[in-house]
């Protein structure tokens, strides 16, 4: 009679264990991730950022005939909206026929 109830308890503390090491280890996988995806949606938006960049410097030479000078100039004169808090923009104009080089960083 105690052989049956030291052997059910023992069963049940190996079912707990074991649902213990499951829940820790989804809870691992779970956390990388989430931050496998957090690493590539924050590269994604900033491709994004730069995409949008591009796309208004392009504008403004189909329409002016040059590419601006400075990344405010875009901001200024058509309607680029570039999260500064979020993002370090570098924008490189070489000459005013040359497309800028735009790099576009997390922070």
């Amino acid at each position: 009679m105690i052989h049956g109830k030291t052997a059910h308890m023992q069963r049940r503390r190996t079912r707990r264990v074991v649902a213990i090491i499951v829940a820790v280890v989804l809870a691992v996988l779970l956390w990388f991730t989430w931050d496998t995806v957090n690493i590539e949606t924050e590269a994604q938006s900033a491709a994004s950022v730069r995409t949008a960049v591009l796309d208004a410097a392009m504008q403004c030479a189909a329409v002016e005939g040059a590419y601006p000078a400075r990344l405010s100039y875009l901001e200024e004169h058509y309607g680029l909206i570039v999260n500064h808090e979020d993002y370090a923009v570098t924008y490189e104009a070489f000459a005013s026929n040359v497309p800028p080089s735009v790099v576009v960083v997390p922070r």
